[in-house]
């Protein structure tokens, strides 16, 4: 067999089904978090919980970058067959993971204090809220350490072992959930003991996942893992992607925040169809780490026509997938609106911008599956620079489109972001081919 017949339909399937599944589970956690402190009867736990747990996953987003390069560097080190560099990778990336989570731990006082300020709320509120975080942010370094466990499991196509660890602290955590909460009666505070649990406990399992790390001294190779170079190319990597994804998340927030303008009832349906856009990039999310992991593994084996193939056989079942998703939209969006709203104007004009989030899936594909092309070759100047370039589109549309048409304008911005990704980046995509060789 070939190196390029290696690369087959079945090896991505492989890497990517564990994601989706894994993906799956994370709705459904929030789900029971929300649900088990609204049997107390009461508001101000609920919205505590949401406050704290956004508050954190918002700190912890920011370290994400770890999991995106950690992966990339990784596959290519594996393609490349560098055992030594794959086991140095793996210390790398715990020990930075580590050291920022006991960082967040020790400033815990003004993260908090800002958290509250950026969210102010009612002193019942604030005051639980303040509890919640101050138990839960002793997980940081677990909640970091992950990123980095689980790039480095992507990197050699072990997706299955993520899922393992998904499962294993989404499950621990339900379970832990309904006993301190609805058993013991501990509240607020049995929530936030329950995930920080999970969070200690998979990074364990997550480690002990990666141990063949440890056949390879390299791992304790403490020259060769504070080598100058390869800090120099892990911090680059890193930082291109954490400004990247600033940027995207700036886009996001923007959307939610210029939203409000037109009213209590728009918010409310924006944000309605916006948990359509988050089933789509959950589906995606799969073929985009297969590809991460295979055109990494290509980039490193030297292999141009590995690494064309990874990215169409990838690419095919990312169209496969949001093809799928637009004519479920098209099909069930309406329903799927009334089953998370009751309120008559909020789905009404849910239903108004609904063609929105049927061609969502259509126009965005390209710049979800070549972010994952992009990461798995750690081309992340190039990411970068076109989430720069695709910003700077977005926001000439919004000053163009919404004093004309409002919220029509802001969602056609929206899509027009993800348009300028996909060209953007498939602009630079056969610089990543030629770099290949």
């Amino acid at each position: 067999m070939s190196e390029t017949q290696s690369l087959t339909h079945k090896r991505v399937l492989t890497v990517a089904l564990p994601v989706v599944l894994s993906n799956a589970t994370v709705p459904i956690l929030g789900a029971v978090d929300t649900g088990v402190v609204g049997q107390m009867g009461q508001a101000a736990p609920i919205g505590a919980v949401g406050i704290g747990a956004i508050a954190l996953t918002a700190i912890y987003w920011i370290f994400g970058f770890l999991r995106m390069g950690t992966a990339g560097l990784t596959a290519q080190a594996n393609g490349a067959g560098r055992k030594g560099e794959v086991s140095a990778l793996l210390s790398r990336g715990m020990i930075i993971a580590l050291g920022a989570g006991f960082v967040i731990m020790a400033l815990q006082m003004p993260f908090i204090w800002l958290a509250l300020q950026t969210a102010p709320a009612s002193d019942e509120v604030e005051s639980l809220a303040r509890t919640y975080m101050s138990i839960r942010i002793y997980g940081a370094p677990a909640a970091i350490g992950i990123y980095a466990a689980t790039g480095w499991l992507i990197g050699q196509e072990r997706t299955g072992a993520v899922l393992v660890v998904q499962l294993w602290m989404n499950l621990l955590n339900i379970g832990l959930d309904l006993w301190f909460v609805l058993g013991l009666g501990w509240g607020v505070e049995g929530v936030a003991i329950a995930t920080l649990i999970a969070e200690w406990t998979g990074l364990a399992l997550g480690l002990w996942l990666c141990r063949d790390a440890l056949k390879t001294p390299a791992w304790k190779d403490w020259p060769r893992v504070f080598e100058r170079a390869q800090m120099v190319q892990f911090a680059r990597v890193n930082r291109d992607i954490l400004l990247r994804s600033v940027m995207l998340q700036g886009i996001f927030m923007s959307f939610v925040f210029l939203g409000a303008r037109f009213g209590d009832v728009t918010l409310a349906a924006n944000h309605v169809l916006l948990q359509f856009l988050e089933i789509t990039a959950y589906s995606m999310d799969g073929f985009a780490i297969a590809a991460e992991t295979l055109v990494g593994q290509s980039l490193g084996a030297r292999s141009v026509s590995r690494v064309r193939r990874a990215a169409l056989l990838t690419s095919f079942w990312g169209v496969v997938t949001v093809l799928i998703t637009a004519s479920a939209f098209a099909l069930f969006g309406p329903a799927i609106i009334d089953l998370m709203t009751t309120a008559p104007d909020v789905r009404a004009e849910a239903r108004n911008y609904l063609p929105y989030m049927i061609a969502a899936p259509l126009v965005g594909c390209a710049a979800w599956m070549l972010d994952g092309i992009f990461i798995g070759a750690t081309r992340s100047n190039d990411m970068r620079n076109m989430m720069a370039i695709s910003a700077v589109i977005y926001v000439a549309a919004l000053l163009i489109l919404m004093p004309w048409i409002g919220n029509h304008g802001l969602w056609l911005a929206l899509l027009i972001s993800f348009i300028a990704r996909g060209v953007t980046l498939g602009w630079k995509y056969p610089a990543l081919e030629r770099a290949a060789a």
